[in-house]
């Protein structure tokens, strides 16, 4: 629960678990009417450790989790302890091996788990993290670690048509295709002919990983575009518009009368 007095806000936990570990944070609110916004000059925070012999590692929703490892910037295996005192090692499961850790490029932060500040290929494969503390030693999940190179930027995006002629009553489908980091969602948006006087068409869009070269993880992300029973109003331009975070890239292709 939350009190909010005159001078402070106090938050209360109650039946707290070792699922609780974690960073606790608040900050102030600044309200003009009914417009509020947090005010970055004004926060707190502080990390609590919940104890529990039995839950050495934050127990967590999943007995497995994928890791990406980009050579831009430090990745984090999240084996997160409940005691801070606890000896924790990083485990290869393929060849069977302790990874050895030099305080350097791959660290080990209670708070955060294990760090790897330069990722490269070679880190990649399945691991897991061991604790001990004053009993057995406990094993955390299964972390996949894939390794990520893919350039920023709007997303790389190519269009596709089954054919650039169709006759009356084809079916014809065209495919809008964007690979990419495989963390990063892509939104697809169409124009096609027809469409302000509602011609039925059908749009999927459906994404999965693939591996290219090495070590090396993409995503493939695509939207497909359906006309069934092509008439005279679906003759033109048909455009795709792909957008991440990073921007936005618009393709096009043609589709004529036989």
């Amino acid at each position: 629960s939350i009190k909010q007095l005159d001078r402070y806000s106090q938050l209360i936990l109650a039946n707290s678990t070792a699922a609780d570990t974690g960073e606790y944070s608040c900050w102030l609110q600044l309200c003009n009417g009914n417009k509020c916004r947090k005010d970055e000059t004004k926060t707190g925070s502080t990390y609590i450790f919940f104890t529990d012999k039995d839950e050495l590692f934050v127990p967590t929703p999943s007995y497995f989790e994928i890791v990406y490892l980009k050579p831009e910037k430090p990745a984090v295996i999240p084996c997160r302890v409940t005691t801070p005192s606890a000896k924790v090692t990083l485990h290869r499961e393929f060849p069977a091996e302790e990874i050895e850790t030099d305080g350097t490029d791959i660290i080990y932060d209670a708070k955060k788990g294990y760090v790897f500040q330069h990722p490269t290929s070679d880190h990649k494969g399945i691991v897991y993290c061991k604790a001990e503390s004053q009993g057995a030693p406990q094993i955390s999940i299964k972390y996949h670690l894939l390794y990520v190179e893919v350039p920023k930027g709007p997303p790389s995006t190519t269009i596709a048509v089954s054919s650039s002629r169709a006759g009356l009553g084809d079916r014809v489908h065209v495919v809008c295709t964007v690979l990419g980091e495989p963390d990063v969602d892509v939104n697809f948006r169409w124009q096609y002919p027809g469409q302000e006087s509602g011609r039925p068409v059908i749009i999927q869009t459906f994404w999965r990983l693939i591996k290219r070269g090495i070590g090396h993880t993409t995503r493939i992300s695509k939207s497909v575009l359906l006309v069934e029973d092509f008439e005279d109003i679906d003759v033109g331009n048909y455009v795709c518009i792909a957008q991440n975070l990073e921007g936005e890239t618009t393709v096009a292709t043609e589709v004529e009368l036989k």
